[in-house]
């Protein structure tokens, strides 16, 4: 039974930002997709499609009590680890990666579901605190375990960018629980030194992306293009941009992928500085309004649940953006609650609705 004080604390400020949000990314794939002569259903309507399905897994996950979660911490990441050894076994091959499951005529992508079971396992085995000193290294195999199964398996699709994304959450949240920072300082040499040696295992267009961040103009026709058109794009907007469905770039179609990873672009391009600045501000009341529940949360594993959901999106949103303006190497990671994309849509407001959970249960004792 549904405790009616939810309805009462409901977190209106969030729901508002999250749906205000996903509303500038519709009307910014409208623009940026929109062809009247080509067949199929229009992704704009895809996405509307799947923000209504969104929104209703947000609001399921917000009224079942977070605590269960914790308790079937380790199953969800169980069943998520299985769902991406089925991707190695029997997912579809799209553009020479290995992503996807389909089931009938819906086709997901698992590991965006992997990093919201990481964070509930990393909360359960958190929830207990530390000793006076915080977690030393002799504390953390496990952690370590949670984070080296799932990002390997997504390492074999290959999906770079997911498992970065999943090992900066995993520091974030070993910041937030109080690792000691011997600890901490020992785990960032020895990345380090690791870091050389992953060089050897990326694939050959993963090299090329990184070596044509520092000289885009070494392969301006291959893995620098999207980086110069995307620099193109957002520069040609100027202060006020050109205006709703006058882009240039993506009418003409010079921009790459300006539905997923270089939406950002598509909305710099059309809306100028001004337009960009204001989504910009959008995600930081929502990164900071996130972490303000994380702080209110009435238990650790409320908190921690918390924070790990913010971390994500901050890195998203953080490596994304960079990524477009030319600041950091093309990995392949769309922006919330903007990208196109069902599984990503899905998953983000999934974890919307661990923070509406935690947010509207601070009040309950």
């Amino acid at each position: 039974m549904i405790d009616r004080r939810l309805f009462t604390h409901f977190d209106w400020t969030l729901f508002g930002i999250v749906l205000s949000l996903a509303s500038i990314g519709i009307l910014n794939l409208y623009s940026a997709t929109y062809r009247g002569d080509v067949a199929g259903t229009p992704l704009y309507l895809k996405q509307i499609l799947w923000l209504a399905i969104g929104l209703a897994a947000m609001i399921t996950v917000a009224f079942i009590e977070y605590r269960f979660y914790s308790d079937f911490a380790y199953l969800f990441y169980s069943i998520s680890l299985i769902l991406l050894v089925v991707v190695l076994g029997y997912g579809i091959i799209t553009s020479g990666a290995q992503r996807w499951v389909r089931i009938g005529s819906i086709s997901f992508q698992p590991s965006e579901f992997v990093k919201l079971s990481f964070i509930v396992a990393m909360a359960r085995f958190f929830r207990r605190p530390p000793g006076r000193e915080g977690y030393s290294l002799r504390d953390l195999p496990l952690p370590f375990l949670l984070l080296i199964l799932p990002m390997g398996l997504i390492l074999k699709q290959p999906n770079l960018g997911t498992s970065i994304i999943i090992l900066l959450i995993f520091c974030s949240i070993l910041v937030f629980v109080r690792v000691r920072w011997k600890t901490l300082l020992t785990m960032a040499l020895a990345g380090g030194a690791i870091v050389p040696l992953s060089w050897n295992f990326l694939k050959d267009y993963q090299k090329r992306r990184i070596i044509t961040f520092f000289n885009p103009d070494l392969d301006p026709l291959g893995a620098g293009y999207h980086l110069i058109q995307s620099k193109i794009a957002v520069g040609s907007g100027g202060i006020i941009g050109k205006g709703f469905m006058n882009g240039t770039q993506c009418r003409l179609g010079f921009l790459p992928e300006q539905q997923t990873d270089f939406v950002f672009s598509a909305l710099g391009e059309e809306w100028g500085l001004i337009g960009s600045l204001v989504v910009v501000g959008l995600y930081f009341g929502l990164i900071l309004w996130g972490l303000r529940i994380a702080l209110q949360s009435k238990d650790r594993f409320g908190a921690i649940l918390s924070f790990g959901v913010v971390a994500m999106l901050f890195w998203h949103i953080f490596i994304n953006i960079g990524m477009v303006l030319g600041m950091m190497p093309v990995v392949g990671i769309p922006l919330p609650l903007l990208s196109y994309g069902g599984s990503f849509m899905l998953s983000t407001l999934i974890g919307m609705g661990f923070l509406l959970n935690v947010s509207m249960r601070r009040f309950l004792f």
